[in-house]
């Protein structure tokens, strides 16, 4: 791993060759994928830094999706609009991505963690479309540090306790019940957050629709996918206090997706759309991981990939038709089909792997997920069932309302799309539908 941590750093000189810095991510993005269907154990590589089958994957969708960023801001090279630096913050965001995900020590974790939001605000100030993205920025600074400093108290704790903070030689909390639950919250908060839970997820749909199309993408890809992992790697610390809390998240989670599900459903805003349309997937994810059965933490995993990819598509879709039409709105993007025609079949099939419909890797994820979370409890059925059938009901509402219908009238000729914007849609939609061929690899890897 350390081989790649350094390839982002050599990557850097070259940031004033666009074409260069693209080629590159995507050989290394294929160098890691030949790799990543071998079954390993996790690898010590020496300066704190090892990975095991799930950083794997994570790092591995880290440099596809920041591959599709450099490609999909082709915008910011033709208007010439600072493109090295531009790259520069990327390729750091990317360095933070990969030492976040293959770092063996707490601390170093945290550091990475923490270090993540800054190149991603970085992107939204510098290149976000309006005004209001200051305050999408300072929402998305305050929120994440507001979790993120009794991380820092817990970790500190931990070293004083275990005298180490490498991950899995720190000891389990044990002892007093209050003590242990309060630990356990405000460890856990911090990733509750950057996932985000319902309740504190009012940053995200702020930050998506300021941010430009690739902070959007590597947000909706990548960065909610640390929150997941970070669960994964403490809620074994926490084994007693997380089997007496887990029905606190499990419930907002559920019901949080649900009323998230019907504020899709009035949104105007296909950006906006899309982010609450994230709130409601991760709802289940996290339920899944807290509830910490097998069934559930594979799902969990393999739900992060899937929407990873998908919803990053679907960002890279709104912002093909915002370039063109000028506007996010449903109600002046709408009748696209008739502007877009050829277009409208990667609306199709994203819209399809956003509701999980087959042969799509969410389908396997949501099911594993389905089976973890009603093992556990036979009244969340209710909640998940209303969760499913919302979810297919918003993505059907944007489907429908911009592909059908009559077209705005100021609109006079368009491209329906270039050869490069097919590619990158065609490169979200591939592994999202070619993995599931490899699902058995993926959950007996994991």
């Amino acid at each position: 791993m350390l081989k790649f941590v350094l390839a982002c750093v050599l990557l850097m000189p070259l940031v004033s060759k666009w074409w260069a810095v693209q080629s590159s991510l995507f050989v290394l993005t294929f160098i890691l994928s030949i790799y990543c269907f071998h079954e390993f154990d996790h690898y010590m590589l020496g300066w704190c830094l090892g990975v095991d089958s799930l950083s794997y994957i994570l790092i591995l969708l880290s440099f596809w999706i920041t591959a599709l960023v450099v490609m999909s801001s082709q915008k910011v090279l033709k208007d010439n609009n600072y493109p090295s630096v531009f790259l520069l913050v990327n390729i750091f965001l990317l360095l933070f991505l990969v030492l976040t995900f293959s770092s063996s020590d707490y601390l170093l974790f945290y550091i990475s963690f923490e270090s993540s939001l800054i190149p991603t605000l970085i992107l939204i100030l510098g290149w976000g479309y309006q005004p209001e993205r200051l305050q999408a920025g300072i929402y998305m600074l305050f929120y994440t540090l507001f979790a993120s400093l009794p991380l820092l108290v817990s970790l500190l704790s931990f070293y004083k306790v275990s005298g180490t903070l490498t991950l899995g030689l720190v000891e389990q909390v044990e002892g007093v019940e209050f003590v242990a639950s309060v630990w356990y919250l405000i460890t856990v908060f911090a990733f509750i957050v950057k996932l985000p839970m319902f309740l504190v997820h009012l940053w995200l749909p702020k930050a998506h629709v300021e941010a430009p199309v690739a902070g959007s993408m590597i947000l909706a890809g990548v960065l909610l996918k640390l929150g997941g992992y970070g669960l994964i790697r403490v809620l074994p610390l926490f084994s007693e206090a997380n089997k007496n809390l887990s029905w606190v998240w499990v419930s907002i989670s559920l019901v949080g997706g649900v009323v998230v599900s019907l504020m899709c459903l009035r949104q105007v805003d296909i950006k906006a759309l899309i982010a609450y349309s994230s709130v409601a997937h991760m709802g289940l994810v996290l339920s899944g991981l807290v509830v910490f059965g097998w069934w559930g933490m594979n799902g969990a995993v393999v739900v992060m990939i899937g929407h990873g990819l998908c919803s990053s598509g679907l960002f890279c879709l709104a912002n093909m038709v915002y370039e063109r039409v000028g506007s996010r709105s449903l109600l002046i993007s709408k009748g696209l089909m008739n502007f877009m025609p050829s277009m409208a079949l990667w609306w199709f099939l994203l819209s399809a792997g956003n509701m999980a419909a087959p042969p799509t890797l969410n389908l396997l994820g949501e099911i594993s997920l389905i089976l973890g979370v009603v093992s556990w409890s036979k009244l969340s059925m209710l909640s998940i069932s209303l969760l499913s059938f919302f979810s297919a009901s918003y993505t059907l509402y944007m489907f429908s309302l911009s592909q059908h219908g009559k077209y705005y009238s100021a609109l006079f000729s368009c491209c329906s799309g270039k050869v490069r914007e097919y590619l990158i849609l065609m490169l979200h939609w591939l592994p999202l539908n070619i993995l599931i061929l490899k699902s058995s690899t993926i959950i007996s890897i994991l």
